[in-house]
């Protein structure tokens, strides 16, 4: 059991939370949102992550994430805190669109405890792969890697979602590597498609084509996967200019790129799809806005979103699109009825969502400001309900704390006895570290005076243990 926060602190928090409102004192709780009468409460879960790609809720009640520089993150979805379970050795990273993308786990976690991972190897656009491999689960780390599967890869357009079907077998979407669609189109190509694998790396007996992953063609660059309640297989993609789509997928079906963008109109393209059986979009967007991850939610938690498509949106080469739209389904799930947006005033591009089963929490990983998706990266989460009495905020302050929130000139930082011998750094959201020290105490007061204005956050780590929070200088 962790020791509990001294009660001479939490009096200080109790008081203060009452004086000042919760909002500018809790170093996790943001802001309180209003969902059609449902209040969800805003947290920053982890600060400082290079460029999270993909968030998953594990079988295993943690969020794991990718990052695009290499990296594997297990997080407690309860305090924030994470370790690093794997670091591979990507092309490209943090100054590119390559690097380690798409995760799924085992769908028989608790006897085959198994995570699959894409990623991109080589030095160079020219020589760029694209590596499907599956790790083991030893309990702390990521370990023997197996390679599946190895596809072209490029410094743009690697698709790499990863997607778990109901009949165990895995979807993986490959993008066109900038290729300008000639794989898309090209059956003999693995580029440009969704690929249906088993989890050993064979070839389904029964894909559309005999000896080939690919059970769907004519795609640009798919980087959202999910599926409704009844298997329905849904996905976002990357037009070009203009014509972003929200597809459901179908077995042999093909999606038009780049002979056709968006639906079937002008007489070119009415011919393609005639000729190919072309599957329209659902729903497609001009000028393109950069959609990627995308969640099924239907929770009791948040009754507005029931039967949703939470969909991840980038913003665009220019910006100002960045959001999470809410895609809303008919009830057979067939058609996008209508849409609604959120989070827009973050002028963050938001690159993936998962849902907490037990809560209905979202949380939503946010990769900057500006392509390709430097700093703040953060994962937020959206939890039901409001914190409005000491239990709760006891239980948020059992791992760390840092107050007054906003501040000026000290900030106090208050941890559990598990913290205790870690260092701590203050870092700026340019990813500047500002201060270091180290946690001698379960108190520790930081004079904050000299520090230039702005958003920051505090980083602690102790092992391979880290923990992050947020805070504003003023």
């Amino acid at each position: 059991m962790k020791p509990a926060i001294s009660m001479k602190y939490l009096f200080i928090v109790i008081i203060t939370v009452l004086t000042l409102g919760l909002s500018t004192t809790n170093s996790i709780a943001q802001d309180t949102w209003d969902i059609e009468g449902t209040i969800l409460t805003e947290y920053d879960l982890v600060t400082g992550l290079q460029v999270p790609w993909e968030i998953l809720w594990g079988p295993d009640d943690m969020i794991w994430s990718t990052t695009r520089l290499g990296d594997v993150f297990r997080i407690n979805p309860e305090t924030g805190a994470y370790t690093n379970v794997l670091h591979l050795t990507v092309y490209g990273g943090n100054g590119a669109e390559p690097g380690l993308l798409g995760m799924a786990m085992h769908p028989d976690w608790e006897n085959t405890s198994k995570v699959y991972l894409v990623y991109n190897t080589g030095t160079s656009w020219s020589n760029a792969m694209e590596r499907l491999s599956v790790f083991d689960w030893n309990g702390s780390q990521l370990v023997n890697e197996e390679i599946l599967l190895t596809v072209d890869g490029g410094g743009i357009h690697n698709g790499s979602r990863l997607l778990i079907l109901p009949d165990n077998t895995l979807l993986m979407s490959t993008g066109d590597t900038g290729d300008g669609g000639a794989s898309s189109q090209n059956l003999n190509s693995d580029n440009g498609k969704m690929l249906r694998i088993n989890l050993d790396g064979t070839v389904p007996a029964d894909n559309p084509w005999p000896d080939s992953y690919v059970y769907s063609w004519g795609h640009r660059n798919s980087q959202g996967l999910c599926l409704g309640p009844d298997g329905t297989i849904y996905s976002s993609e990357h037009g070009q200019s203009n014509w972003d789509e929200f597809n459901i997928i179908e077995e042999g079906r093909n999606y038009g790129w780049p002979d056709v963008e968006g639906a079937c109109n002008g007489s070119s393209e009415v011919a393609f799809c005639e000729e190919f059986n072309v599957r329209e979009p659902l729903r497609a967007w001009a000028p393109c806005i950069a959609v990627n991850g995308i969640e099924y939610y239907n929770h009791p938690a948040i009754p507005a979103w029931n039967n949703c498509i939470l969909l991840s949106v980038l913003g665009g080469l220019g910006g100002q699109h960045e959001r999470l739209s809410i895609l809303h389904l008919s009830e057979d799930g067939l058609e996008v009825e209508s849409e609604d947006q959120y989070f827009s005033e973050f002028n963050q591009r938001v690159r993936d969502i998962c849902v907490n089963p037990n809560t209905g929490a979202v949380y939503m990983a946010l990769n900057g400001p500006s392509y390709p998706g430097y700093g703040p990266n953060i994962i937020k989460e959206f939890r039901p309900g409001v914190n409005d009495g000491i239990s709760t905020i006891a239980s948020e302050l059992a791992d760390a704390l840092i107050y007054p929130n906003p501040t000026s000139d000290i900030v106090n930082i208050e941890v559990s006895e598990a913290l205790l011998g870690g260092e701590y750094k203050i870092i700026d959201y340019s990813g500047r570290t500002v201060i270091t020290g180290k946690i001698t105490s379960s108190f520790v007061t930081i004079n904050v005076s000299d520090v230039a204005r702005g958003s920051f956050y505090l980083r602690i780590q102790n092992g391979k243990e880290t923990i992050t929070r947020t805070f504003v200088l003023k």
